[in-house]
């Protein structure tokens, strides 16, 4: 194992380090076996003759091409098991990669719009959080996400459906294309959220301009941004970044793959890191973009030199910057701090 002291964290390291996600969405971690598996179950034809196929089809060129690949596949969620096997599946990962936390979005509206009832999508994800969380100690929370190109709308009857499975539900977040949606256009649907207590979390400055993490945090009142690295355009919106200490869900192959970035060399991650930001690694989509969270941070050592007191400096900030009580984050940054002293 990487001594804490040395200049980069060996891939031994980076597996066994503890540490929380904070920005992942359920639907996109459904691999191409599972989607083809539940095809089968139902029935669903597909445009893809085998796996190869399925993982051809992931050569997209832009988030919209992404966008459209990515609902095509959650259309074989259909019933409770369904669910229950897509969350095991990535709650098998965090057991696998010690992600000791995760605050999992899901997209309800990506089901109810074709028939799924809530309470499906509901049943089978918390039972296999509950299952997780008996037999291995998973910790897990549930951030319901609305997708901005709908109407606002459809973001408030999503909530009023969501309210018998309230104690279930964390945070609610705001996904899907950006560019055109601006955080603005959901002010009422987040306050509607506040008022049943719910924290929040919105989708900003990934192809948006920074004026659209501004909005969020002011017209929304998000509590964390996710992506956010369009920040570094604005210094006065990276002051205030740095001096609120609002945390941003950053996903560094995602970046890449979306085009954020030509290349991971060229990503800010990093440098706002150095400059006072709290930053965090996560996966955003790890199915389609080709990594989960420890391959993340494996990237960011072979591409951008990341050392081991960054990569501890970052897994920390994941655990202060989660919606876990302050004691739980207090214990989680202490088993950090356990393993980097072993």
């Amino acid at each position: 194992m990487s001594d804490p002291q040395a200049n980069r964290p060996d891939d031994a390291f980076l597996l066994a380090m503890p540490k929380a996600e904070l920005h992942l969405h359920l639907e996109g971690t459904l691999e191409p076996a599972r989607m083809l598996s539940l095809a089968a179950r139902h029935k669903v034809e597909l445009p893809y003759a085998d796996i190869d196929a399925v993982a051809a089809a992931y050569n997209f060129a832009d988030l919209q091409s992404f966008l459209d690949l990515y609902y095509l596949g959650a259309g074989v969620l259909r019933k409770p098991d369904d669910f229950y096997d897509l969350t095991m599946d990535y709650l098998k990962v965090c057991r696998q990669e010690n992600i000791c936390h995760t605050e999992i979005m899901f997209d309800p509206q990506a089901h109810t719009d074709r028939g799924v009832e809530f309470a499906v999508v509901m049943e089978g994800i918390t039972a296999a959080i509950d299952e997780a969380r008996r037999d291995w100690s998973q910790s897990a929370l549930l951030i319901m996400s609305f997708l901005r190109h709908l109407p606002e709308a459809a973001a408030l009857d999503t909530i009023e459906a969501a309210l018998p499975f309230a104690e279930h539900i964390t945070a609610v977040g705001l996904d899907s294309s950006e560019l055109g949606h601006p955080p603005e256009k959901f002010t009422r649907a987040f306050e509607r959220a506040r008022a049943i207590g719910w924290r929040t979390v919105a989708h900003a400055g990934e192809e948006g301009p920074p004026a659209y993490i501004t909005s969020a945090l002011d017209t929304l009142k998000v509590e964390r941004i996710d992506h956010g690295v369009r920040a570094e355009e604005d210094p006065v919106l990276m002051q205030r970044l740095i001096g609120e200490l609002i945390p941003l869900t950053v996903c560094p192959l995602s970046n890449v793959r979306l085009r954020v970035f030509d290349n991971l060399s060229e990503h800010n991650l990093l440098r706002m890191l150095a400059l006072g930001v709290r930053v965090t690694v996560n996966s955003d989509d790890p199915a389609y973009f080709g990594g989960y969270l420890t391959q993340n941070f494996r990237a960011l050592r072979d591409q951008l030199d990341m050392t081991t007191v960054q990569a501890l400096q970052l897994a920390d900030n994941s655990f202060s910057s989660s919606f876990l009580k302050p004691e739980q984050q207090q214990h989680y940054q202490q088993v950090l701090t356990d393993f980097a002293t072993a």
